[in-house]
């Protein structure tokens, strides 16, 4: 083989064996007979997706598509770089800002090209694959059998969440291709062993967002599905509302929820926002001397109570009310009362960043109530599910005192010193993709109060 010279250094040349071979993505597509189009990124944007590994090519990174007619909207076409040679495919969107959502990249097709440019493979490959991952991490098992099944980008599939509750199986629609294969979920979750329906729960604010006429959305996804079920997490039973928050139940907090067993005994515990009573039976199921609930919603409390005697618990020792969270905790602290485990656990206040100011306000404010239930030397877990606010790590710096003269934290505003013990995220079965970090939402810290 020939030597080329350089200063200071020898440099073999390439044979003709290594270099780079045509596009498996460009001859699939070219063998198509409708041909597929091309989305062509601007110069220095093919590091984020190729290398960076990024789901998502925002609108702002295209330089131009090409092809006639163009894509519509849930279609699939290729991503290119500035050269037009491809990197990946995925399904595009005319008008949402996430322009297209990576599906597959070039060398993923190159090493099995059985799912290249063909969605439905992919839905079924990358579902098994989730099945695969749950049950390597023991999940469903005897004493759990409410898990997801499909996070989103964590699992690959960016815009479909699917949760299991028993015999039942719930897909969160954020994203118009899932709308789009529909019939093609349909058919690989039912084919889950003990999945006997199935309810859709679509996403309407953020499907306006992808495009969509959401009008009639409901009446295009009608269910047989039993408006309640029962669902076993860590051994115990929770009769659970399909028409609840979310999905129905949270089953991000699972591990959270069983490490406050652990620590329970003998403690009286708060729950502020208990939902169902997650945390508040796991409390009592370990041992705590008493448990009082809260939440503002009464099917929630109406669950949670039944929750109680579903468990066979002792209704003396656990207490749920129907009250607004900050009504309660100025009420109690106007009585004197106090708690060895204070927990909060509010619903999202930060839908977006622009809400991240005043959101912080709130959760500033609630978690200064909470330290000053919480007896000095005891513990207050603590949680958000706001992603702007975990994202931006503003959650923690609003829990301690601040460093900024114009901003109070919640434990100065308390008066009290605060250590981190533990700090969690969503359970394992919620899996992140570390290249689009905005699937990180849920923040769980536990404090030492002093």
């Amino acid at each position: 083989m020939q030597l080329l010279q350089f200063p200071g250094r020898l440099l073999k040349s390439l044979s003709v064996s290594a270099l780079p071979a045509t596009s498996t993505l460009q001859e699939i597509a070219s063998s198509q007979p409708k041909g597929v189009a091309k989305v062509v990124l601007k110069n220095g944007k093919r590091q984020l997706f190729k290398d960076n590994g990024s789901p998502m090519v925002y609108s702002g990174s295209v330089d131009r598509i090409i092809g006639r007619p163009p894509p519509m909207t849930g279609d699939v076409v290729l991503v290119a770089d500035g050269t037009e040679k491809p990197i990946a495919w995925g399904l595009y969107n005319s008008v949402s800002m996430f322009c297209v959502r990576l599906m597959q990249l070039e060398e993923e097709a190159t090493r099995d090209p059985s799912c290249a440019l063909n969605m439905e493979k992919l839905i079924e490959s990358r579902i098994n694959a989730a099945i695969d991952l749950r049950r390597r991490l023991g999940i469903p098992s005897a004493s759990t059998n409410a898990y997801r099944l499909i996070n989103s980008e964590g699992d690959r599939l960016s815009g479909l969440i699917v949760d299991v509750f028993g015999e039942i199986g719930v897909i969160a629609s954020s994203a118009a291709w899932v709308e789009k294969y529909k019939p093609e979920i349909e058919a690989c979750i039912s084919r889950i062993d003990d999945i006997n329906h199935i309810k859709w729960r679509p996403s309407v604010e953020i499907l306006k967002e992808e495009g969509m006429e959401t009008t009639n959305l409901k009446e295009m996804h009608p269910s047989t599905c039993p408006e309640r079920t029962k669902v076993l997490e860590n051994g115990i039973s929770y009769t659970i509302s399909m028409e609840g928050q979310k999905t129905g139940f949270y089953a991000d907090q699972r591990e959270n929820r069983r490490f406050i067993s652990t620590i329970s005994n003998k403690q009286k515990v708060l729950d502020i926002c208990c939902y169902n009573g997650g945390f508040s039976l796991n409390a009592c199921r370990g041992g705590a001397v008493h448990v009082t609930g809260v939440d503002t919603s009464l099917p929630a409390v109406e669950l949670a109570r039944e929750n109680v005697v579903l468990n066979e618990l002792d209704p003396e020792k656990i207490t749920f009310l129907r009250e607004d969270a900050t009504v309660f905790m100025k009420g109690a602290l106007s009585r004197n009362e106090l708690w060895d485990i204070v927990i909060l656990d509010p619903p999202k206040l930060a839908p977006r960043k622009k809400n991240l100011q005043s959101a912080s306000g709130m959760y500033r404010n609630l978690n200064s109530l909470a330290m000053q239930l919480t007896k000095r030397g005891g513990l207050l877990m603590t949680c958000s599910c706001s992603g702007a606010m975990t994202q931006s790590g503003t959650f923690l710096r609003t829990l301690q005192a601040s460093e900024f003269p114009w901003y109070e934290g919640a434990a100065s505003m308390a008066g009290r010193k605060i250590t981190v013990i533990r700090q969690a995220g969503a359970a394992c079965d919620h899996p992140i993709d570390p290249s689009y970090p905005e699937g990180t939402y849920l923040s769980n810290i536990l404090l030492r109060v002093l």
